[in-house]
């Protein structure tokens, strides 16, 4: 018998599709269908779930200038 699952259309660029396919890997809960380039379906109890991720690790991996300020005056 088929099962119907909500999915949320997510349109992205390669860098940030490939950060979603990297946590789904984990976990293999959060993408439904990987659609081309820039478009992916995720499931849509997993959208909060991916934002907070996808925060966090662009913020780790952000450079910001106040680092910079760091590196000069060493």
């Amino acid at each position: 018998m088929p099962r119907a699952v909500k999915g949320v259309l997510v349109e992205c660029d390669p860098s940030i599709k490939a950060l979603i396919l990297n946590l789904d890997s984990k976990s293999h809960n959060i993408v439904l269908a990987d659609l081309d380039e820039e478009h992916l379906v995720i499931e849509e109890r997993m959208v909060d779930h991916v934002k907070s991720e996808l925060d966090a690790q662009l913020a780790e991996n952000t450079f910001k200038p106040a680092e910079l300020e760091d590196i000069q005056r060493k």
